[in-house]
């Protein structure tokens, strides 16, 4: 996942209560298994668990920046 660093992709989250989400997600760095986002639908800054993302896909055409 690292090589994604500045790429918007969309994830599939399953949160500690089991709770499936999807979203749309700026990478902005990964380290002891978080991974640190920007959430697009807020704008808030977020972590993630990268053993809880189920699936995630590039969003074509999308670049942060």
């Amino acid at each position: 996942m690292e090589k994604l660093l500045g790429q918007v992709i969309e994830i599939i989250y399953e949160d500690k209560a089991g709770n499936i989400t999807q979203r749309r997600i700026e990478v902005l760095g990964l380290k002891g298994g978080l991974l640190r986002a920007g959430c697009l639908a807020t704008g808030s800054p977020r972590m993630f668990r990268v053993e809880r993302i189920l699936a995630w896909q590039p969003v074509k055409g999308r670049r942060a920046g």
